[in-house]
């Protein structure tokens, strides 16, 4: 058995206290030398290069930071490959070998553990269009995000095809400017991969004595998140004035649905799918999807409708100048939002889109730190939603609650990798790692009462959450937005101000960390705020799914109205 000498523990004692009282007097610089003599002393260490991760983000020496969590997440994955029964003299050698432990740990999410395996695989020479990819994402689920959209750059450079290009798209969401520089690389896809020559124009035919023809178009549209709000609007369609058709990957995966036809279009390309639904002839052509995964955005280049519209999974631009309108919310509404858009933004007032909750509620219960003796905070949302601004300002949240806790749970929150990586960059800001709080997926019960532990949500900026929130606000836990400088960033305040909790939209960080610490310090304020939330949830627009159904097919007779006149003048002219 091995001892450890007593003067380097004493050594390493002393480095790691000096940089971790620097760290919570928010020295950088001091930290920053104590840890960096730390690796130098103990370059095999896992933890002194997460410690030195921690330091740099607090100087704020980016380069450092992005080389000491590199190193970090390889010695600790190193650590734990002994565990999954890895061949380390492969690891080393062999990129088809590292490329399968990749896929292992992404489809079970371990996937700071994959990230390490897909690195080594792609420096062996792995580089398929696929790996690359996943590579990317393996990274952003993480939500070491700069690094994510890097390498689907590179992924992009070296396989210039359409959809990893869409990988690069959507990851531009989380990285600093995004908004903007999304808007710009989304026209240059359309541009480069949705160009077609001499586009047609369809006029549609008159309304009078027929229905108003829809089509819906999702890779899937009972088997994911889509389901709980195009549900509502399905249900309440009126029959008498509306068909419905809905166009999926495969028509025979889906739960039954309330439409009069569902068509299986993942088998054909882009051309025969548009061949296909101009044939149906529908007035008005709603893409649910948009730049994501199963996304078939070519379509709608090829102009199958009159009239094409942008809603519910996707608030940003396609890009395409073939896309009439995007629906947005009055609350979205912010300079400049217009100039982002090929489409003619519509707003539908109050909200986007109704919210059924398809999950099992339980009963409202009281502040859980009535029984705990101290507050949780929590967030149910993707890493890579968890900004540099947002970890900051949670960390003031528990600096201002000292003996808080924050939870967070997500899929890939089940990952040591991952969660080390985040109390290190919760330790930038002096926060002690065991304040934090993680979980990973679950469902059903299991997945309602994980609220139940939950004092306040705490939304993300500026990448808000949606599906989560209102998941949170359906079960009765009161959730804290902030009102962001850009449409993107301002999508939670709907959720939140429609369900009657308007005090819980912030205007600044300040107010934001304001109204969170001010809360847990006042447990009968807090108590009125929760026992409001499902009530105001209820009452709300959200729950209104005949009243924004009705409103919703106005807003297509009206776009339809417009097609028409600009046909009849087109004519004319």
């Amino acid at each position: 058995m091995s001892t450890v000498d007593p003067a380097v523990l004493e050594r390493v004692t002393y480095l790691f206290n000096q940089g971790k009282a620097a760290l919570s007097c928010q020295d950088g610089f001091s930290a920053l030398q104590s840890f960096r003599t730390l690796t130098d002393e103990n370059p095999h260490s896992f933890e002194a290069w997460y410690w030195l991760y921690s330091a740099a983000l607090c100087a704020g020496d980016g380069e450092t930071a992005r080389t000491a969590l590199d190193t970090a997440t390889l010695l600790h994955g190193l650590e734990l490959m002994p565990d999954i029964e890895v061949d380390l003299a492969r690891f080393d050698t062999d990129g088809a070998y590292d490329e399968q432990l990749f896929e292992t740990c992404y489809a079970s999410h371990y996937i700071g553990l994959a990230s390490v395996f897909g690195q080594r695989a792609r420096d062996l020479g792995v580089r398929t269009p696929t790996m690359l990819s996943r590579y990317g994402l393996s990274l952003q689920h993480q939500g070491r995000t700069l690094e994510a959209n890097e390498a689907f750059a590179a992924a992009f450079t070296a396989y210039p095809l359409a959809w990893i290009a869409q990988f690069y798209l959507y990851s531009l969401f989380y990285v600093p400017d995004g908004v903007s520089r999304y808007a710009s690389e989304a026209r240059a896809w359309a541009s480069r991969f949705a160009y077609v020559e001499n586009p047609i124009h369809l006029t549609p035919p008159p309304l009078e004595g027929r229905r108003l023809k829809i089509g819906y178009v999702a890779p899937n549209f009972s088997r994911t998140q889509l389901h709980q709000f195009i549900l509502p609007i399905l249900k309440n369609h009126d029959p008498a004035k509306v068909e419905v058709t809905l166009y999926t990957a495969d028509a025979s995966a889906e739960a039954p649905l309330p439409c009069e036809r569902m068509v299986s279009i993942g088998d054909m390309d882009d051309e025969a799918a548009t061949a296909l639904i101009r044939k149906d002839a529908p007035d008005i052509l709603i893409d649910t999807w948009g730049h994501t995964v199963g996304s078939r955005i070519g379509i709608f280049a090829r102009r199958a409708a009159p009239v094409q519209v942008s809603w519910i999974n996707f608030q940003q631009t396609t890009g395409l100048s073939q896309m009439d309108y995007v629906l947005h919310s009055d609350s979205m509404a912010a300079p400049g939002t217009q100039d982002l858009f090929t489409e003619t933004v519509w707003s539908m007032g109050d909200i986007t889109v109704p919210y059924r909750p398809t999950m099992q509620r339980l009963p409202d219960v009281p502040p859980p730190a009535l029984t705990n003796g101290f507050v949780t905070f929590g967030s149910f949302n993707h890493p890579a939603k968890i900004s540099t601004e947002t970890i900051k300002a949670w960390s003031a949240i528990l600096s201002g609650v000292p003996d808080s806790v924050l939870l967070m749970k997500y899929n890939y929150f089940i990952d040591p990798l991952v969660q080390r990586q985040f109390r290190a960059r919760f330790a930038a800001h002096g926060i002690d790692g065991e304040r934090l709080l993680f979980e990973g997926h679950s469902k059903g019960i299991e997945y309602a009462e994980a609220f139940r532990k939950v004092d306040l949500m705490l939304d993300p900026s500026p990448c808000p959450g949606g599906t989560t929130s209102c998941d949170a606000i359906a079960n009765g836990v009161p959730v804290l937005t902030l009102a962001g400088k850009d449409f993107y960033a301002r999508i939670g305040i709907q959720l939140v101000a429609v369900s009657g909790l308007t005090e819980l939209v912030a205007e600044t960080w300040g107010d934001y960390v304001r109204c969170a610490v001010g809360l847990a310090q006042n447990m009968k304020a807090l108590s009125e705020v929760r026992a409001r939330t499902r009530p105001g949830f209820e009452a709300s627009a959200l729950r209104d799914e005949n009243g924004f159904t009705r409103k919703l097919e106005e807003a297509f007779h009206q776009m339809l109205k417009k097609a028409y006149l600009r046909g009849i003048d087109s004519l004319a002219s």
